[in-house]
This record gives C-alpha cells, structure tokens and sequence, in this order.
C-alpha cells in the first residue's frame, strides 16, 4: 500500500492535468460504446458474444469514469493509488468487454495500449512494469477463458502473448520518453528561474551603476537606460524612444562606431545640461542579434574628483593660511576705523572707505573659508521642515531686509530630514540669498517646495529670474567662482560640501523647456546614514 501512497505536493500538478485529460478519454470512451450498442446492437461486431454484457460494463464503465472525475476535481492527494484505480478499471473494464465481443478476436487489447502508455507517462519505478503485468494478465486468463469453455486451440495463445510483449515494450519506452521530457523541464525550469533572477540582478546592476547606460538594438530603438541618463541629458528621458530622440550627438558617435566596426571611446559635449562626456560603446548581441550598450561617462565628476585631491592637499595650508591673515586684518581694519575718526578730508576718507570695504570682503572670505574647514563637525538631528523653514524665512527675510511676501512655501506637515541644524540654516540662507539677488525681486518671487521621492526628501529653492547660463553651469559649485563682484565665489561651493557632509546632495536642475529662473534642489535623507 505504501508504494500507491504518495502526498500531493511529491506530485508535478502536470500529472495531475495529464490524469484529467486521461480520464477524459476514458469518458469519452465509455460513451462511444455504450452508444454504439444502443444504437446499432452487435451489427458493428460490439457484444457479439453476449451484448448484454457489453452494454452493462460499458454503463459501469461511463459511470466509474464520471465518478473519476468528480474524485480528481475534489481531492489530490495519493496520486499512485488513484492512478492504480483508473489502470485496474480500464484493464477489467477491456477484458470484460472483449469477452463480450468474441475475444481476442474483437481486436479490444490493443486498447489498453493507450491506458498503459497514458499512464507510463506520470507513474515512477515499478508501478509500469505491475501496469503492464496486470494486462498481460487479465488478456491471457481471457483467452484461456476461450480454450476451457470453448475448445479453441492452443495456438491461439500467440497473439495474446504477442500483445504482452506490446504492453511491457510500450510501458517501457513511453516511460524512458516521459523521465527524460521531465528531466527536461526541470532543467529548463531551473534555467528560466536563472535567467529571471540573472536578468534582475543585471538590472539592479545598470540602474546602480555611476555612469550612464543605454541598450541599444540595431533600429536605433532605446531598449533600457538608468537614471542617470536623464541626470546626463539635463532632462527626463524617454521609455523605449529612438536614439536620435534622447541625443543626435550620442546617435552620430553610436553610428560611427558601428560604421568603422568598434574603436576608441569619443567625448562628447551634451547641449541639453552643457556636460562633457566619455561615450563608450560595446557590441552585447548574440545569435544575429545586434544590440550595442553605450557607457556615458561624466567627466565633470572627475574633475571634480580631481578637484577635491587638489583642494584637499591645500586645505590644511588654507586654514592655517586664514588664521594668520584673521589677526593683521583685524589690525588694519581697526587702524582705518581710528583714522576715519581722526581725518575729516574727504579725499582721505574715501581712501579709507576703500580699506575698510576691502578689509570686510578678505574677512568674509576668510569666515568662509575657515567655515570649509570645519563642515566634517555634523551633529545631525531629525528635522521638521514644517515648522523649521516658515520661521526660518521670517528670520532670513528681517536680517536681509527683504520682504517677506516675497517667499512662497509648500511643505507637508510630516517633512522631516536628518540634518545638521547649523549646516541646515547656512545652506539655506545662502540659497536664499543668491535667488533673491537673481530674481525679479517681486512678490512671490522666490519659492520653497517640499516633496518626497521614494525614501528621499527634495527641497527646491527656485527663483523667478532668467537662470544660470548654459555656459557657466558647469562652473556653479567651483570654489572662487562668481559673477558677484563683491561675492567670495564659496557660496554654492561650501552649500555643497555641508550637504555632502550631511549625506545630502546639492545640484542644479534643468528643467526639459529651460525656462523660468535657476532650481537648486536639496535631496535629503530620512533616516541617519
């Protein structure tokens, strides 16, 4: 009994369909022959022997099937002893019926061929062999039926015996076919698994990956790309678009490269965000396929890369530096105070006026400068941008003396980030200032917008001005870079350092039209790094 037991998720639910299908057949069966000698009688040589027979154990034979059925769509459990029952039943349910028909002779044991290669497709081990057994058999025992009560000859035993052979031979073989089509597909359903999980991992590796990726087919057609395309082209790229659609310059260098058969990588200048990049481009196809990946890599980050190198080595010497150029500029500013106080010729005081002005910039600078030198001292906090920027802005807008209609702000009351508060304050204001000094300084004139992006917050600080040139936005975050003239060109540079700090990110957005003023946009985390 334990052999016919088997627990139903041992199973494929294949064979559980395929089981289905088989006793579908046996309906169907069942019901032709019931048929057949209900409306011709024995005229198609069906029941010639006893037609009663035939037609009670051909409706015992449609009503077991049904009853199958309804088993099978009811419960899935003990898949060999079910099995087991359909065989049993179609090998008593043939012999009967060929003992109703003359027989051998009716030519009803070739049936039991398709039951036991029906059923050599789902059953394991020896259960095909005692399938087989069990024909061989019940068609032996029929036709010494035949020789006992009849008198036919022995002979005749050779073509049952003949059969026998078929259902072992048929057992066999059909089974050998249906192990090595299951063999199969577990190895292609393990190979699709690998593929899937292949393809996703390949996936997270583009969409983290530094430089910018396009898969490119042979039309030209934008298959996949990563975010930082559209950070490269200044603009939202576009879902499965045409190369052409996404950059004309990286389209012309794609068909160069396919046109001289591969080569060296080609710089490239990006009108859309005025960055320069390495396009690099490698043939992915196989099988006739031609599908290119084209590597776009952002030379200005290693520029500034290289930057930082440089402004590292000189960090140290530059702080020094400030601290000992503080004193003497103390000393002279206070020396102009005294002698402004003392002299009253008007040509001696602007000269003086001109020191002190000079005096306050080089103190400017060096408070900056010494304000580089201590952004790795965070002290982050959660932040609640609801109640932090309104009083934030009232207190920017009276000690710049700016009016504070001027300010718009849109923020959710659960805006929170993880900052340094001091860090926070000095970015802002510095933000602050340069979009109402590049603005139309009207009403509404600067706006502060809140989102939310995935686990990310992004403050936008965005004026109503004409924007930062293309030509000088490359330049934006370089130290001593201004158009100010009294500026200090740190301004940006050291917002951008203390969000790094922060493990927050400071850039410059450029909106697909490029209208309206300059959007610098804050990208915040959550949660402490």
């Amino acid at each position: 009994m334990a052999l016919w037991q088997s627990a139903a998720d041992t199973q494929p639910d294949s064979f559980w369909v395929s089981l289905r299908f088989f006793n579908i057949y046996r309906l169907l069966l069942a019901a032709v022959f019931l048929a057949a000698v209900t409306i011709f009688g024995d005229s198609l040589n069906f029941g010639s022997h006893n037609l009663a027979q035939f037609k009670y154990v051909s409706a015992a034979y449609l009503l077991l099937a049904v009853a199958f059925q309804v088993l099978l769509e009811r419960i899935r459990r003990n898949f060999n002893f079910q099995l087991s029952m359909h065989v049993i039943a179609d090998i008593v349910a043939t012999v009967l019926l060929m003992n109703a028909s003359d027989g051998f002779r009716s030519g009803l044991g070739v049936m039991l061929l398709i039951s036991l290669a029906a059923a050599a497709l789902v059953s394991r081990g020896a259960l095909m062999l005692f399938y087989a057994a069990l024909a061989s058999i019940a068609i032996l025992l029929e036709q010494t039926y035949w020789i006992l009560s009849y008198d036919h000859s022995e002979a005749n035993y050779v073509q049952p015996g003949l059969l026998s052979i078929g259902y072992f031979a048929t057992a066999l073989i059909t089974n050998q076919l249906a192990q090595r089509v299951i063999r199969q597909e577990r190895v292609m359903r393990q190979r699709s698994v690998d593929l899937g999980n292949q393809l996703r991992i390949s996936q997270l590796v583009i969409q983290d990956m530094q430089d910018a990726v396009l898969v490119v087919d042979g039309n030209g057609l934008v298959r996949q790309h990563n975010p930082q395309v559209s950070q490269l082209l200044g603009w939202q790229a576009p879902e499965l678009d045409q190369i052409e659609n996404y950059s004309p310059e990286i389209a012309r260098a794609l068909a160069h490269w396919r046109d001289a058969g591969g080569g060296a990588s080609e710089t490239l200048l990006l009108p859309g965000s005025g960055k320069l990049v390495r396009a690099r481009f490698v043939e992915a196809g196989a099988g006739g396929g031609s599908i290119s990946l084209v590597f776009l890599e952002d030379l200005s980050r290693l520029q500034e890369q290289a930057q930082q190198l440089k402004l590292a080595a000189l960090g140290r010497l530059t702080a020094n530096m400030a601290h000992e150029i503080r004193n003497p500029l103390s000393a002279i500013s206070h020396a102009s105070e005294l002698l402004l106080e003392e002299h009253r010729n008007p040509s001696q005081d602007r000269l003086l006026n001109i020191i002190q002005d000079n005096s306050k910039r080089l103190d400017r600078m060096v408070r900056d400068v010494l304000e580089l030198t201590r952004r790795d001292r965070v002290r982050p906090e959660t932040i609640g941008l609801a109640g932090f920027l309104p009083s934030f802005i009232d207190e920017f807008a009276q000690n710049e003396r700016v009016p504070r209609s001027s300010f718009v702000l849109q923020v959710n009351e659960d805006s929170e980030i993880v900052f340094d508060r001091v860090h926070l304050q000095q970015v802002l204001w510095n933000l602050l200032r340069n979009a109402w000094r590049h603005s139309r300084q009207g009403e509404a004139s600067v706006r502060l917008i809140v989102g939310r992006r995935a686990n990310r917050v992004e403050l936008n600080v965005i004026d109503d001005g004409e924007g930062v040139p293309t030509h000088l936005r490359q330049q934006l975050f370089e130290p001593f870079f201004t158009t100010y003239s009294s500026g200090t060109g740190l301004g940006l540079y050291i917002a951008r350092e203390m969000c790094a700090a922060n493990s927050a990110i400071l850039e410059y957005v450029v909106s697909p039209s490029d209208e309206g003023g300059a959007d610098f946009r804050v990208v915040c985390g959550t949660k402490p790094a």
